[in-house]
């Protein structure tokens, strides 16, 4: 009878815990040192479960554990009570504020990453968070981004696009760790919201390599507007859940965790870095907790980030810092998807909405995820399907881009629409690694055609009735295309010879996209210092890929000088121009000039090329 009492005593004294304590408000703390801090000391930790009041938490400190994360670091262990007993170090409670005896003692920021029946947490200290403030434009040099995954070699795997090369490399690049860490930062959950299963199954290894965990969440971040909402000033107390926005609308974007500390205007949380990603302008935003996942494993805060509040301006090794009441510029996006029928009569199409955190970096990476997604949001949506896609990317200071594809499936072993994500995306890794200026993007509008076939047709061969021609004539020429389970495909053009062309063998070329654009992309790559204008007049030169070019070549050198063609260059400029090059400014040549005369439009995506042989007499 006496054990009854006993036990029934140790119950009330638990739950009677926190009754009389109150959440944490904004302003000024003082600070509990960590010089100060003791084994067997108890404190209370503040973090949210269920709705957005955070709950107290009882700790039990353990002690200092020094130099574990790096030279002069300093972790504090503890061990966490209360429901954190039944739920364990849960993703999403980074940053979550400890205080003893009323003063900050810091961020609960590091769990075991293993099994363990205890929720032992590592602390990071509010001093070393409190440094962040120090830092200015100073970019970590291990930052979370997709360009740390390493391309697959192009002699061993011809994919297109730097972008999609890592994501076949990160797929194929073995996952399993080469040893297991006794303490790690605490999972801040990338919840992604409006995007499907097969979009996170995909993307799952670059996410992986990051060392990101994506967990697929209901309705988060679907306000489109990126200005403060009303009443921030009141916003992001010690111990609720903060989100930073990547995506934001119809589909979205959000990784969550706790705040540590606000002065009124200023908060830290995390304790760890988000992305580490040093300076950025990422919109911040209030957060709700649903529930808390209980695991030995992998427990995880499962919630919706509600309105934007402010900005993230930095994410640093020691924590994240935002500004409320600040605005972060995004990107606003429209992309419709419309599914064709016979005679390309529209079937059915679909909106969507979103703004993408701005990023050179993350940009490109976000606008790829988005696309491959958005692809997979309609039913028309199979196998064997053609994709034509055509918009205007809108920049302040430079011309718009303007952008036109078409891309049926391939041999490739990815599949069509992470091809035409992976293209798109480095459209924009083109843009923003840009070495002279950052681009300011005003908006991007996009439709995508679903065409319910493949669409493809190779060039085959040429004839023309006599090879034999004279300088300032025009000769008839049939072109010949296979295309894809069809009929062969016969074109009639007409060839002019110019007056002045020289006697001698020559020959005509019949050829796809990317053999015109060949030489101009080797000339871009080739030119470390290229700025926004002549980046967009690069991507507006291209040439599309629904089209036959015919072109009339002679063995003249042609030169190719950042956005620029320079045909049959006399050897006094080509010395001129040589001297001011550099290794960073290359100029490149061929030993012939393609004069384009005819661009026949397709339906279907050209491939291949041809030359006939032609003699001017």
């Amino acid at each position: 009878m006496n054990q009854r009492l006993v036990v029934a005593a140790l119950l009330a004294v638990v739950s009677a815990f926190g009754a009389d304590l109150q959440p944490p408000q904004a302003g000024k703390t003082e600070i509990f040192h960590l010089k100060d801090i003791k084994p067997g000391m108890h404190g209370t930790a503040w973090t949210v479960f269920q709705g957005t009041v955070p709950e107290p938490v009882p700790i039990d400190i353990i002690g200092v554990w020094t130099g574990q994360l790096g030279p002069r670091s300093a972790v504090i262990l503890a061990k966490m009570g209360g429901k954190a007993k039944e739920t364990n170090v849960a993703a999403g409670m980074s940053g979550s504020p400890v205080y003893i005896d009323g003063k900050l003692v810091g961020a609960v920021a590091l769990r075991f990453s293993v099994f363990s029946p205890d929720a032992i947490c590592g602390i990071t200290p509010i001093e070393q968070m409190l440094e962040i403030e120090d830092f200015d434009q100073s970019h970590p040099a291990d930052a979370r981004t997709p360009d740390k995954i390493p391309a697959a070699p192009a002699a061993e795997m011809q994919i297109p696009g730097e972008l999609l090369s890592r994501y076949v490399s990160a797929g194929a690049t073995s996952s399993l760790p080469t040893r297991i860490p006794s303490m790690v930062p605490i999972d801040t959950p990338l919840v992604l919201s409006g995007f499907s299963e097969a979009t996170l199954t995909a993307f799952d290894p670059m996410f992986r390599q990051m060392g990101i965990t994506a967990v697929q969440g209901g309705a988060s971040a679907t306000e489109l507007s990126t200005k403060p909402a009303k009443g921030w000033e009141h916003s992001l107390n010690p111990g609720e859940a903060v989100s930073g926005i990547l995506v934001s609308g119809d589909m979205s974007a959000t990784g969550m965790g706790t705040v540590t500390y606000n002065d009124g205007k200023r908060i830290l949380a995390f304790g760890h870095p988000f992305f580490n990603l040093g300076p950025l302008d990422m919109p911040m935003a209030k957060s709700e907790i649903l529930m808390v996942l209980s695991s030995a494993f992998q427990p995880t805060k499962f919630g919706n980030a509600t309105e934007v509040v402010g900005a993230l301006r930095q994410d640093r090794y020691s924590g994240i810092e935002g500004e409320l009441g600040e605005e972060a510029p995004s990107i606003p996006v429209h992309l419709k998807l419309r599914s064709l029928g016979v005679n390309d009569a529209v079937m059915k199409e679909k909106d969507f909405h979103f703004n993408v955190f701005v990023h050179q970096k993350w940009t490109p990476f976000l606008m790829m995820l988005t696309l491959f997604n958005s692809l997979q949001q309609i039913n028309e949506y199979a196998d064997e399907m053609t994709y034509r896609m055509h918009g205007d990317v809108t920049l302040d200071g430079a011309p718009d881009i303007n952008v036109s594809t078409m891309l049926a499936p391939s041999e490739l072993p990815v599949p069509a629409p992470m091809v035409l994500a992976g293209w798109w995306g480095d459209k924009f890794n083109r843009l923003f690694l840009n070495p002279v200026n950052t681009p300011k993007l005003k908006g991007v509008d996009m439709t995508v055609d679903l065409l319910p076939e493949r669409r493809v047709a190779t060039i085959e061969n040429a004839w023309t009735p006599s090879t034999e021609v004279d300088a300032g004539s025009e000769i008839p020429v049939k072109v010949f295309l296979r295309p894809y389970r069809g009929e062969r495909i016969e074109k009639d053009v007409m060839v002019k010879i110019p007056v002045g062309m020289p006697k001698g063998d020559h020959r005509i070329l019949f050829s796809d996209a990317d053999t015109m654009n060949r030489m101009q992309h080797a000339a871009a790559a080739g030119n470390r210092y290229m700025d926004i204008p002549e980046t967009v007049s690069l991507l507006n030169q291209e040439h599309g890929n629904n089209e036959l070019y015919v072109s009339l070549v002679e063995g003249t050198p042609t030169y190719y000088s950042d956005d620029k063609t320079l045909p049959a260059l006399p050897a006094s400029i080509l010395n001129v121009l040589e001297t001011e090059r550099t290794t960073s400014r290359a100029l490149i040549g061929s030993g012939e000039t393609p004069e384009q005369q005819l661009a026949i439009p397709f339906d279907q995506v050209v491939s291949g090329s041809y030359s006939l042989k032609i003699t001017v007499k």
